[in-house]
């Protein structure tokens, strides 16, 4: 599957730069896709963050290095990155529990996190309900919260006053969605724009943002179960099963949830 083909390549990648930089905008042509949606799928398929990735692979390097040569503790932190001898140490001990300047005495007990490899797991245990829609353009208005780095699908959470910001919404004239929407769209610098909003071609109230989605293909879950338990792990099914082994890639549109269906709608493209 192509999308396999292009975790492993970022992998490779990854692993080729863990003694130097590495370039987000590489990451981008691999993918063929936004920063914002390749962290996130790595996110759900992996359970880590690609930093996250990044950092223990460097410790677990770092480790090694200690062991098997003669290098001082400050030369093992620059070619891992790091600025300084006592940024390693802390984050060295975080990972490991143990102090750099301890790692060669034979009875410390080390965490080693090997690279990881992609494969097609077939389970086939839990059916998905999914449909494939066209649709064309269409306006949505709301308010709009800004994400600097964003590790989930969704945040419920950004706004403080989630229930008046809806009774605004439901006085509009609804157009192509009837309910409330909650649309996330990434941005180049790599965070998000969260909206909770409503489809309409109402005159956008006063602050509030607007935001014209464009005519796109659509991939709608429905989201059977307690929420918000049940729209987080349809969310990881969708990325985990069905992407991987669909001819589908995320397109590079806003993302939704129809709050009236309770439903994801994830823009899609032909691989």
């Amino acid at each position: 599957m192509d999308i396999l083909k292009k975790l492993n390549e970022a992998i490779h990648y990854i692993e080729e730069h863990l003694t130097d930089e590495i370039d987000p905008q590489e990451l981008v042509k691999i993918f063929c896709f936004s920063e914002h949606h390749y962290k996130r799928m790595f996110s759900f398929i992996t359970g880590l963050t690609i930093a996250d990735y990044v950092r223990k692979r460097r410790l677990t390097l770092a480790a090694f290095d200690l062991i098997e040569t003669d290098m001082r503790v400050l030369d093992v932190a620059i070619k891992y990155g790091y600025g300084s001898a006592d940024s390693f140490s802390r984050a060295f001990q975080s990972l490991h529990n143990v102090p750099p300047s301890k790692v060669r005495e034979n009875t410390v007990p080390l965490k080693a996190y090997p690279r990881m490899t992609f494969q097609i797991s077939i389970k086939g245990d839990v059916e998905m309900d999914y449909k494939i829609i066209k649709k064309g353009s269409f306006t949505v208005v709301g308010k709009r919260e800004y994400v600097a780095d964003s590790g989930g699908a969704f945040e419920p959470n950004l706004w403080e006053s989630l229930e008046q910001i809806e009774l605004e919404l439901k006085k509009l004239t609804p157009t192509a969605f009837p309910g409330i929407l909650h649309v996330s769209i990434s941005l180049e610098n790599g965070g998000t724009d969260y909206y909770i909003a409503a489809a309409t071609s109402d005159p956008c109230p006063e602050g509030m943002s607007e935001l014209r989605i464009p005519a796109q293909t659509w991939a709608v879950f429905s989201v059977t179960g307690p929420l918000p338990e049940a729209l987080l792990e349809t969310w990881e099914k969708v990325y985990t099963d069905w992407f991987p082994t669909s001819d589908y890639e995320l397109a590079n549109a806003p993302e939704m949830i129809d709050s009236e269906q309770t439903e994801i709608w994830i823009p899609i493209k032909k691989n």
